[in-house]
């Protein structure tokens, strides 16, 4: 697959990226896991680098994954190679590295300028190609600080481009008139469409950075409705963003059933589930960009096996709608 743009900045990136939430580890949100389980750093940094030798050059982080610890691992995965790599982090939450845990926001600029510092010192880098903010939503007065103040980093060259991961398309309506805004990071899946924000995107000249592509691993294919995940994973602790997939820790019966009924076409061709669910998205739009997550280099090679079979078909995409309708 070609590679696709990052909406009008016109930094091109490989058609998918790898997000980087679960190599954080364990860390707290709302008093609750928001982790993914324990992880192996050695691990980690091996299939980020199998993720370049594959020819995927986005990485997406965040400054609370592991309460700078997603970043500190990318940092030295990716040191000597930082010519190869467009990086993505985010900012806002406010983390304490000593009991790993996140509390409130702050979106002073003054603080907006030392996150940046921090995610730099942990990335090894002197500049943030996409740096976006995390808090899903914040209120008017506040929005006109953010941009004010990224609009300024952009100027000196701190970051090159801006973004806002959240799932409000007004509010991305609002923050996307501003010239250096470039991306809007949302939810998307096969499960979780979002056709009007892809509309905006498409409008506004937006990558469409999509989180969560395999809803949250159910896309994987491993659960059935005899699977338990406990409350040491973000996806059992109780967390209500999760619920439309995992819900007390279990898959969500009519999730199971929705995958069930298109699991033979996205599995066609000789794709794995996991293939099939990308090139869904692939297909919805030219400006969407999957992400991924992962925690191993096996992973991150059937991710980018999705690329060598490339986007459903125009047929396929309309079965799937009439199934799921």
């Amino acid at each position: 697959m070609e590679q696709r743009l990052l909406g009008r900045s016109g930094i091109k990136v490989s058609p998918m990226g790898i997000g980087s939430w679960a190599i954080g580890g364990q860390f707290y949100m709302d008093e609750k896991i928001d982790g993914y389980g324990q992880t192996d750093d050695e691990t980690s940094i091996k299939a980020i680098e199998t993720a370049l030798d594959l020819g995927i050059n986005l990485i997406d982080t965040s400054d609370a994954y592991g309460i700078g610890h997603s970043e500190t691992v990318i940092g030295k995965a990716i040191e000597g190679k930082r010519n190869q790599v467009i990086l993505a982090t985010k900012f806002g939450y406010m983390g304490n590295e000593a009991t790993r845990t996140l509390k409130g926001y702050n979106l002073d600029p003054g603080y907006i300028e030392r996150a940046c510092e921090a995610s730099m010192r942990r990335l090894k880098t002197d500049t943030i190609d996409l740096y976006q903010l995390h808090v899903w939503e914040i209120g008017l007065s506040e929005m006109e600080t953010v941009v004010d103040t990224l609009e300024r980093m952009t100027e000196k060259g701190k970051i090159r481009t801006y973004g806002w991961s959240t799932d409000l398309v007004k509010g991305a309506k609002l923050f996307s008139e501003n010239r250096n805004c470039s991306a809007i990071q949302h939810q998307l899946n096969i499960l979780q469409d979002a056709p009007e924000m892809i509309q905006l995107c498409e409008e506004r000249n937006l990558a469409s950075i999509n989180r969560s592509p395999l809803a949250m691993g159910f896309l994987s294919g491993k659960f059935n409705q005899d699977s338990f995940l406990s409350p040491d994973d973000v996806r059992g602790a109780g967390h209500s963003w999760t619920e439309s997939v995992f819900k007390n820790g279990r898959p969500a019966p009519e999730v199971l059933e929705k995958l069930h009924a298109v699991r033979d076409i996205l599995t066609s061709n000789g794709r794995t589930l996991v293939q099939g669910s990308l090139a869904w998205i692939w297909a919805k739009s030219s400006v969407t960009i999957p992400i991924p997550g992962f925690k191993t280099p096996q992973q991150i090679r059937e991710n980018a096996g999705a690329m060598d079979h490339g986007m459903l078909t125009p047929k396929q995409m309309e079965e799937i709608d009439q199934l799921l309708k």
